[in-house]
Formats: C-alpha cells, sequence, structure tokens
C-alpha cells in the first residue's frame, strides 16, 4: 500500500511541477530570460519575415514550410530551454505545442510575437542591414585561387549551419592551408542561384578553380575531410 501511495505522491508533484513550468511570457520576461546562457531562441516566421528583423541570436525554421521545420527543428537540444516566437503568436504557439509533443522539456513562447515585442518598445537586430551581396564575380575570383577552397553556403540563423560551426573550427584548425568562401544563404541569393545552392548548409570544394566535392547537410570532421580529398 505504501509503495502506491509514494507512486502517487511523485506522479502528483510531476504533474504540480509542470503545471507550474511557465509555457508562455510577455515581451520584458522573455526579454530577460533570453539573455540566460544556454537558451535557444527560435523564429517560426518565414525568411521574408525573418528579414525585416529578428530577436538576438535567433535561430530561424518556417512552421508552415513543414519539410524545412521538421529538418531544421531536430538540430536544437530538446533538454535546454527553447523560447519560441512568430509574428502574433499562432504560428508559435502550434510549433510550441509540437515540440513538447515530440520531447522538448521546456518550449516557452513570446505572446503577442513580434508584434507585442515592438508595442513594449524593444529593438530587433536586423533591421537596418543593407550590406551588398557577393557579386558572382567576386565568388568565382575567391574560388579560382590556387589550392583547395571550401564554399561554407549558411546562415547564422540557421539550426544545422550552428550545429556545423564546430566541425569547420576543427577542419581549419586542421588544415589551414584551405581557403574559406563564406556565401550567405539569406542574403546572397544571385550567388545561390550562379551554383545551384537551395539547401542550407552547403559545403563545396574546389581544387584550383574546379569543383572536386559537394554536399548539403551536417557532416563529421571525418565526412568533410573524405570530401575534401584530404
Amino acid at each position: 500500500m505504501r509503495k502506491y501511495v509514494l507512486t502517487a505522491l511523485v506522479l502528483l508533484i510531476g504533474s504540480s511541477l509542470m503545471a507550474q513550468q511557465k509555457q508562455s511570457e510577455d515581451a520584458a520576461a522573455f526579454d530577460k530570460d533570453i539573455q540566460q546562457p544556454g537558451v535557444q531562441v527560435f523564429d517560426v516566421r518565414t525568411a521574408a519575415e525573418f528579414k525585416t528583423g529578428y530577436l538576438p541570436r535567433a535561430l530561424q525554421a518556417d512552421y508552415t514550410n513543414k519539410e524545412e521545420f521538421n529538418h531544421r527543428v531536430q538540430y536544437l537540444d530538446k533538454q535546454k530551454p527553447v523560447y519560441v516566437y512568430c509574428l502574433s503568436g499562432g504560428r508559435s504557439h502550434a510549433a510550441a505545442e509540437w515540440m513538447r509533443t515530440n520531447g522538448f522539456q521546456q518550449v516557452v513562447e513570446l505572446q503577442g510575437g513580434i508584434n507585442a515585442w515592438k508595442q513594449a518598445g524593444k529593438s530587433l537586430e536586423g533591421v537596418a542591414d543593407n550590406e551588398p551581396q557577393l557579386s558572382v564575380a567576386d565568388y568565382n575570383k575567391a574560388i579560382n585561387a590556387k589550392g583547395l577552397v571550401l564554399t561554407d553556403v549558411g546562415a547564422k540563423w540557421c539550426p544545422p549551419c550552428k550545429q556545423m560551426e564546430p566541425v569547420l573550427e576543427q577542419f581549419f584548425s586542421k588544415h589551414p592551408a584551405v581557403k574559406k568562401v563564406l556565401v550567405d544563404g539569406g542574403k546572397d541569393q544571385n550567388v545561390m542561384k550562379a551554383i545551384q545552392s537551395k539547401g542550407l548548409p552547403t559545403f563545396i570544394f574546389y581544387k584550383d578553380g574546379k569543383e572536386v566535392g559537394r554536399k548539403e547537410g551536417v557532416m563529421t570532421l571525418t565526412e568533410l575531410e573524405k570530401l575534401s580529398g584530404l
């Protein structure tokens, strides 16, 4: 009998803790909490909306594009808090519910989304980013260098791109002679079209100006080296 009482008590405490866990916050609390170390900020608007301004350190995946969302969300850490937002709260609520159902331990929504954030007088990043695109001519000049060149097509808001950062750091530390060309997947659309790159991240190796390897997606250091021919 005592065993059943203890089991029931544990379940009751667990349910109580779950109920107490915050599932949504206003802009002020959300702003404070996303400054904590280890927090993941997740923007589930479209890429076009994201370009109009986003929260600090935000990663992006369009919730209405199921293929993109399902691909990118797998690169978030389910054990760490995820703070999710959209324009007004509808999409982020649906995304948060999906994430909670699929094993994410703590998902907090921004009440009212970006609209509420702005109304609270809080600023967005990327609003005044008028940096010109990388030209196709400059890109071709960069990859035609002598030796091995790695083109990294990615973006700071792309979850799998973030996962590749330590792998790339290891690669260039181990192979310092390899030259690096960065293509911004959210901005350098002319270059992406010219090299026929659509997914993020994409890695293309050139040797003396000739393409020798290409792959889309996350890789290990060994796989990256194999793709390069090293």
